[in-house]
């Protein structure tokens, strides 16, 4: 309901984009199913499904849990791309999807996560480009992309925030590793 309150205040308030067109399908939910287990939109804060064999894709749904802080996800067998509407998670502190199969690009709705600490998505079959966006993340202390299929150059944004992060925690903010990217952090 609060969700539902939200849009129609933007509205009314004349905001052009006032939330992400992918929260619209989330108007009228109370709850999300995730791999057969039902959490309320308003509650869940946190999931915490790692170590649980679990297959399938991470359903987009999961971006309606607005309240969500923690969601771990890793050491399963998810295959499929990330969705987008993760990006919707902007409570989020720590993302944790490594070591499973995942595929496709690193959506750049993920630079909406703003207030992560913790983002580590290593260990999987990522591709593509590391999306710019990343370098909105400037509360992250560890940073692990590793041991994916990445290419090209990493963007100067990110390297502003690699650099912060050597500083601040190197055992844990691996980007090189394991993925062809091009280094043009200085």
């Amino acid at each position: 309901m609060k969700l539902l309150y939200t849009l129609l205040f933007a509205v009314f308030m004349g905001c052009e984009d006032p939330v992400s067109p992918e929260l619209f399908d989330c108007i009228g939910l109370t709850e999300v199913e995730l791999w057969g287990v039902y959490y309320d939109i308003e509650s869940t804060s946190e999931i915490n499904l790692y170590n649980n064999f679990l297959t399938g894709t991470i359903p987009p749904e999961i971006g309606c849990l607005m309240n969500l802080t923690n969601l771990r996800l890793y050491n399963n067998q998810i295959t499929g791309e990330i969705p987008a509407e993760i990006g919707n998670l902007t409570n989020l502190t720590y993302l944790k999807l490594s070591d499973n199969q995942l595929t496709g690009n690193i959506p750049s709705e993920i630079g909406n996560l703003t207030n992560l600490t913790n983002l580590n998505l290593s260990s999987n079959q990522l591709t593509g480009e590391i999306p710019s966006e990343i370098g909105n993340l400037t509360n992250l202390t560890q940073l692990q992309l590793n041991s994916n299929n990445l290419t090209g150059s990493i963007p100067q944004t990110v390297c502003n925030l690699i650099e912060n992060l050597i500083v601040t925690n190197p055992l844990y903010n691996s980007l090189l590793y394991q993925n062809n990217l091009i280094n043009t952090c200085e």
